[in-house]
């Protein structure tokens, strides 16, 4: 598996202590994008939470998250919690060791007294005795919370430097940019008040090393949720329950549960990624499961179509230039302002969050910018499938028919048409996963030759995605 090494460098340990105006969380930046370009720490928040002890509950549930690995529970290296500053709220991100699940604590504008955030995204310290101290936090006395260093700060900590080295793997990058992928095409399935919510999630079974596997499903009873042996309709997946877990941290704060997830046709038994977000006062949890505890979301396949095409490359710059760290973005005010389609706009948006330069919020059903503070454009260089696709292209082993086409590929050869919509092959692949884990490797390299041949074809005798 290829990985590279992530070095985070902060100015000084994250702290919770106190101060002349009461408790102070004071969490250390390291190296990120703002508007102004990169910054070695910067400061996007100094204010009040208006609850206290709900955000440090919710903080320690991300980083719950960063640690853990629901496969296989050996303790590894943890990426600190990322966090985004989008002017009405903070977001803190984060994607455990397993690829299977994805965090994101939002802090909204209310839960920050009103108060305006920088724009930007960066990685924040969550080391161990902080989280000592905020699992000791009682009552909701008033709490300061600063993320970043103050500008004086700035000047007088030169020198005094935290750095921490860990692994940062391809299948991690690409599972994070699949997890949005998958949560744009979530609807809202079902809702239960803070009672049921609490009840429900009580009743899911914990971690105690190795989650289970196998999907599970429940179905909207009247306000809560109940079992089903089976998918049928209305049915939501339930993918390795244990790894709901985290929310068990702010279960006392909640108001509410919101699952969110496809349309599950009944009897298809086919598992789907479920996205699970617990209402809080002036912030939101959201917890989203891969389909599988032993299937992250690096394999799931979504973004492929999109990495595939010269053209959505090109419009994601075009597209990335508009981008102002916007807490949500508006695909018809983006055509406006770039002359694009709405079409080619959304798939600019999956391209650019295959490199994690967008995120998806289920709640308001748009991205959001961010740039991750890490060499994520890897995602692309070194996707396996897409790899072995442009492979096939260069060696000239697609061969396009009016019937679709053939793709010869070692000793075989795997017959792609079309059919609904999408490329179907007669691989193992296609076989094993009919497409919900995105095209294989042959129906890629046909669309990618297509692609080439509408290009390249005279005026006129191109159609819209192959040859005539």
């Amino acid at each position: 598996m290829t990985r590279s090494m992530q070095a985070l460098a902060y100015a000084r340990p994250s702290t919770l202590e106190s101060s002349a105006g009461g408790p102070l969380l004071g969490l250390e930046t390291s190296g990120g994008l703002t508007p102004v370009g990169a910054q070695a720490h910067p400061h996007f928040f100094s204010g009040f939470l208006t609850s206290p002890q709900t955000a440090a509950r919710g903080l320690l549930a991300v980083a719950d998250v960063a640690a853990a690995r629901y496969v296989d529970p050996t303790p590894r290296p943890l990426l600190d919690p990322v966090v985004t500053g989008n002017g009405d709220r903070l977001r803190f991100e984060s994607f455990s060791g397993c690829c299977g699940v994805y965090a994101r604590l939002d802090v909204l504008r209310e839960g920050l007294d009103g108060r305006e955030t920088g724009r930007g995204t960066t990685n924040v310290d969550v080391n161990n005795p902080l989280r000592e101290a905020l699992s000791r936090m009682t009552g909701d006395s008033p709490l300061h919370l600063r993320v970043g260093p103050e500008e004086l700060a700035v000047t007088t900590l030169e020198g005094s430097v935290v750095e921490k080295k860990v692994p940062l793997p391809d299948r991690w990058l690409r599972g994070f940019a699949e997890a949005q992928v998958a949560t744009a095409g979530f609807d809202l399935r079902a809702e239960l008040p803070a009672a049921e919510a609490v009840r429900f999630l009580r009743s899911l079974p914990t971690s105690t090393g190795r989650a289970s596997s196998g999907a599970k499903w429940v179905v909207p009873a009247g306000r809560t949720l109940r079992p089903t042996t089976r998918p049928v309709a209305g049915a939501v997946c339930l993918p390795g329950p244990e790894r709901l877990t985290a929310l068990r941290r702010v279960l006392r704060h909640a108001v509410a549960l919101r699952v969110y997830g496809p349309a599950t046709p009944g009897g298809s038994g086919s598992p789907t990624s479920t996205a699970w977000e617990v209402v809080l006062p002036g912030m939101r949890l959201t917890l989203t499961l891969s389909p599988d505890t032993r299937r992250g979301f690096s394999g799931e396949g979504g973004v492929l179509e999109a990495l595939a095409t010269e053209e959505a490359a090109q419009d994601a710059e075009l597209i990335s230039v508009l981008l102002a760290w916007e807490p949500t973005i508006d695909p018809a005010d983006l055509a406006s302002r770039s002359g694009l389609s709405v079409a080619r706009v959304r798939a600019a948006l999956v391209r650019l969050g295959t490199a994690g330069r967008v995120g998806y919020d289920v709640t308001d059903a748009a991205y959001f910018h961010r740039e991750l503070p890490y060499d994520a454009d890897r995602v692309e260089r070194h996707n396996p499938r897409l790899v072995a696709a442009r492979h096939l292209v260069s060696s000239r082993a697609v061969a396009l028919h009016p019937e679709g086409a053939s793709v010869t590929s070692g000793e075989r050869v795997y017959q792609v048409r079309e059919q609904d919509g999408r490329l179907r092959c007669t691989c193992a692949w296609w076989s094993d996963h009919l497409g919900q884990r995105g095209p294989c490797k042959h129906a890629l390299a046909v669309r990618i030759t297509r692609r080439e041949a509408t290009v390249s074809a005279p005026a006129g005798r191109a159609t819209m995605d192959g040859v005539r």
